[in-house]
């Protein structure tokens, strides 16, 4: 099977954080059958993140080093284009829910059809409009 990773799922890996990581999440992580995709959208506010100190790992001193370890990782990026964008335009937005990187990665895993993990719980909200959704209970 085919998923996407959400910017949080992405640090928990890069962290090696697996404690946040719910018994599901893991199992589909470790299941070798499967594939992982992330946005590029995920992958540039993961570099923002870095660059402004809010994800720091010592083993991750630049964000190429970042880069190189999603591969190693068997990650990849997938890059947004005009598809997901036309399903970006049609996403009604949650209110209050006003992340625009969020909204973009939604909207590409429901376009391209393929369920996205996230600990964000007002992802939830958007499987009423075809999101396929694993919550990543922590």
């Amino acid at each position: 099977m085919r998923y996407y990773l959400d910017t949080n799922i992405l640090i928990f890996i890069l962290q090696k954080k697996y404690d946040d990581l719910s018994a599901l999440v893991l199992e589909i992580l470790k299941d070798y059958s499967n594939l992982f995709y992330t946005s590029s959208v995920a992958v540039k506010e993961l570099i923002l993140l870095h660059r402004i100190g809010k994800v720091k790992n010592r083993r991750y001193k630049t964000e190429s080093k970042i880069l190189s370890e999603l591969k190693k990782s068997e990650i990849e990026i997938r890059f947004f284009n005009e598809r997901h964008f036309s399903q970006y335009a049609e996403l009604a937005i949650v209110e209050g829910h006003k992340d625009m990187n969020d909204h973009a990665i939604i909207a590409q895993a429901m376009s391209d059809k393929i369920p996205l993990i996230s600990s964000d719980q007002v992802f939830k909200h958007y499987i009423s409009q075809g999101l396929d959704f694993v919550f990543n209970k922590r």
